[in-house]
């Protein structure tokens, strides 16, 4: 007798074929864009490009980090301490605000929970000239620290971290009350290791935030090139594109690199952060 196959055994293998086709379609921008990085303008150019043609090279990607007017390894500096810097004050600012607005007994405690979710719908574009006229009245408009000062703290990641502290188990604090465990103490100690989903989907979302800032690295950098980060820096190669298509290909897959690392190793932790507090 032939073997009969069931209904759930194909509905599984379409969807596989289906989700296949789907991650190739939505891939297939940056594998061009990563391959284009390995070509030279030749090959760009003609149509259809000679993705498969073999004349694979590195001058692309030497010459991007050799580029004299726009220098991508002091731009990829920039851009990784944007990154970090953001990351430490995220996680810093989000869970002593957290921790207050959930474990420390005030009658404001709603009313200022409220007033970060209103930091939230404020447009970004609003307060980038507030923000820039503050920046350059401290007189450290030429200084690193510009890139970073207004983006320490951000109204989602207290949201984020309040959420997961709200289903830490109430009994472990009175406990650890007893037993003369003092705010902080408790707060590094038992809270933050066991929210570590949370604080590491938090973590990866404000790299990525602050790897990915474009137009306030582009107002602040305008008046000094050695704050220039990656999107920055990546953005002047354009004056290049139209006699070297592969630098400027090379020059985005290099910022590229960080954040497909991140999304593709992160991602477990992402998910898990974002939706801890969502089901009891």
């Amino acid at each position: 007798m032939s073997r009969v196959t069931r209904p759930g055994k194909v509905t599984t293998t379409a969807t596989y074929v289906w989700l296949t086709v789907a991650a190739l379609v939505l891939l297939f921008p940056v594998l061009l864009t990563i391959l284009g990085g390995f070509l030279p303008a030749p090959a760009l150019v003609k149509q259809p490009p000679g993705l498969l043609d073999g004349h694979y090279t590195l001058e692309n990607y030497l010459a991007a980090w050799q580029q004299k007017v726009v220098p991508l390894l002091p731009a990829f500096g920039n851009s990784l301490f944007v990154g970090l810097a953001i990351m430490l004050g995220h996680v810093v600012t989000s869970a002593l605000a957290a921790y207050a607005l959930v474990f420390v007994r005030s009658p404001l405690r709603t009313p200022v929970f409220w007033l970060f979710m209103a930091t939230i719908m404020v447009p970004y574009e609003s307060i980038v000239v507030p923000n820039a006229l503050f920046v350059r009245s401290l007189g450290i408009g030429d200084n690193r620290l510009a890139l970073v000062l207004p983006f320490l703290a951000n109204g989602f990641g207290v949201f984020l971290m309040r959420q997961a502290f709200r289903q830490f188990p109430a009994e472990l604090r009175q406990a650890a009350q007893i037993d003369g465990c003092g705010h902080l103490r408790f707060l590094f100690t038992i809270l933050l290791p066991g929210c570590r989903p949370a604080i590491t989907a938090l973590a990866v979302w404000s790299f990525l935030q602050g790897w990915n800032m474009y137009f306030w690295p582009l107002i602040i950098s305008s008046s000094n090139n050695s704050l220039n980060t990656l999107q920055t820096a990546v953005f002047a190669l354009r004056s290049n594109e139209s006699s070297q298509p592969g630098l400027l290909l090379a020059g985005i897959t290099i910022t590229l690199i960080p954040t497909l690392l991140l999304v593709v190793f992160g991602q477990r932790w992402l998910v898990r952060g974002f939706t801890a507090g969502a089901v009891k």
